[in-house]
């Protein structure tokens, strides 16, 4: 069993960053795949950035291409989202997520276990 939670949401203003982080309980994190969503209000789950159990490889939502990172340390069970050039349509539920996988095209039914999320506001 995995668990996850994340940290870091807040209020940012337009242009500016954030990073949100998420620390795993479990003790096979170096093995999964770890991957970011996001949820605004009234829209689907989103797919934002994955990173492979090595750090070695990462794919990213188009949307954030360029202005978001994600990296792991396995050392602290942690995996980071730097956040930068913040749009007020980035605002939304970050949520992190376990995959035992590689997905070509990251989907939510891609990922095995889930954080409860962190929520990051962007204002205009």
């Amino acid at each position: 069993q995995v668990q996850l939670v994340e940290s870091g949401g807040g209020l940012v203003q337009a242009g500016g960053s954030l990073r949100v982080s998420c620390t795993s309980s479990g003790r096979t994190f170096s093995t999964y795949a770890m991957g970011w969503f996001r949820q605004a209000p009234g829209k689907e789950r989103e797919f934002v950035a994955a990173i492979s159990w090595s750090g070695s490889r990462t794919d990213y939502g188009d949307s954030v291409k360029g202005r978001f990172t994600v990296s792991r340390d396995d050392a602290k069970n942690t995996v980071y989202l730097q956040m930068n050039s913040l749009k007020p349509e980035d605002t939304a539920v970050y949520y992190c997520a376990a995959a035992r996988y590689w997905s070509a095209s990251w989907s939510i039914y891609d990922m095995d276990y889930w954080g409860k999320g962190t929520l990051v506001t962007v204002s205009s």
